[in-house]
């Protein structure tokens, strides 16, 4: 096995299965742009060679019926798990299809999906393209051929790492030009969100534990971190960027933006926060967005960084499209000191006993006592027989 599927060519009077899904197709190139109109029950349309796990994880949440690509979604040159999150929820994964995809099925056509198959809804008996219908055993099987050839890829990735190492040494200055937020981190400690592997579960674990209400952290959302973070009813106080996976809401809910620069010149997130008319500062430097939020938090003063879904193996730089992490190590190297995943925090974090807590724990016990003493006859039996003593001797005059 090769890992990589090919698409077979099929005769126009070749007809679908009549058992097939039906549904409005939706289509873009970007799989991420999809996402935030896709619809339940729609129809998947993509171009997206190894789907990655976010993607697939964003597919999942808009429950489509089925999902075309265009492209190869695990091509063995790493176990990619984008393919077995839509299988696993039970969405139909056609592969390959190759890129007359994208020209023969427009966005709002009615199409068939039957096993392989392809045709549109009006004329069911004409098969317009047909490729290869995933299982999750054929995905497992490519995965474990590419597991196999896991020391090349990783002595690519080291090597690129290497290569690109010198174009990133900015990120080591100290006088790297950290924009003037009006802000002092100093003493703070800053919840760093990316919107990448188990974010939301991790961001829930945080929530749940107590950290961020008692810990009250600085919120800095890369890109879309932040419509994770409005979604779990958070609002960010930074958002970072090149501002192209992040709402229009997001960008509108009350955060300082910062745009990311490069050392090109070019700021791509500016123009779209300039047609927004939403004020904003550049933070110019090398690396990811993710790299330059770590910067700016450390650049600011930090006490601590929490950072949840930031990408740290060669898997997560592959699904990104990265074939080398060198700003991603040097960032790590500079900001180390002050550095924790989410996952560590829970063993790290300690609530702490606040007075209102200890207030509602000494009402609750006082609370009980005098139900007991309303209920118990002894109980008020004995209360009245000191209470007739104690008035008997005070209206005597005295102690005897």
């Amino acid at each position: 096995m090769t890992g990589i599927f090919r698409r077979r060519e099929v005769a126009e009077s070749a007809a679908p299965e009549r058992s097939g899904v039906v549904g409005t197709a939706r289509v873009d190139e970007r799989t991420k742009d999809l996402i935030a109109y896709l619809q339940a029950g729609e129809i998947a349309v993509i171009d997206h060679e190894d789907l990655d796990r976010i993607a697939a994880e964003g597919l999942v949440r808009c429950q489509p019926a089925a999902v075309l690509n265009a492209a190869v979604s695990s091509t063995g040159k790493y176990p990619n798990e984008g393919p077995l999150v839509l299988l696993e929820a039970g969405i139909p994964l056609v592969d390959d299809l190759g890129p007359e995809l994208m020209r023969l099925i427009a966005d709002g056509d009615r199409v068939v999906v039957a096993g392989g198959r392809i045709a549109r809804a009006d004329e069911p008996e004409r098969v317009v393209l047909e490729g290869r219908r995933q299982s999750t055993a054929a995905v497992r099987a490519v995965h474990l051929e590419s597991r196999s050839n896991m020391g090349g890829a990783l002595n690519s990735f080291v090597e690129n790492t290497v290569e690109f190492i010198d174009a990133n040494r900015d990120i080591l200055d100290d006088e790297i030009d950290v924009p003037d937020l009006g802000r002092d981190w100093h003493g703070r400690q800053v919840l760093l969100v990316v919107r990448g592997t188990d974010y939301r579960e991790d961001l829930l674990l945080l929530r749940q534990m107590g950290y961020v209400r008692e810990v009250r952290p600085v919120l800095l959302a890369v890109d879309g971190g932040a419509d994770a973070l409005l979604e779990l009813g958070m609002r960010p106080d930074v958002i970072i960027g090149d501002m192209d996976s992040v709402s229009d809401d997001a960008l509108r809910c009350g955060a300082q933006l910062v745009v990311h620069g490069y050392r090109n010149g070019r700021a791509p997130g500016a123009e779209r926060l300039r047609r927004l008319g939403l004020e904003h500062a550049v933070f110019t430097a090398s690396g990811t967005s993710e790299d330059v939020a770590m910067l700016l938090a450390y650049g600011l003063g930090a006490e601590l960084i929490v950072a949840v879904g930031t990408h740290s193996s060669m898997v997560d730089f592959l699904d990104k499209g990265r074939a080398g992490m060198a700003s991603t190590m040097l960032v790590r190297m500079k900001v180390g000191p002050v550095l924790v995943d989410a996952k560590g925090v829970s063993r790290l974090y300690q609530g702490r006993l606040r007075k209102r807590d200890l207030a509602m724990l000494v009402l609750a016990a006082l609370f009980a006592m005098i139900v007991v003493v309303l209920i118990s006859e002894p109980i008020r039996l004995l209360i009245r027989a000191n209470w007739v003593l104690l008035t008997g001797v005070v209206s005597g005059g005295g102690w005897s």
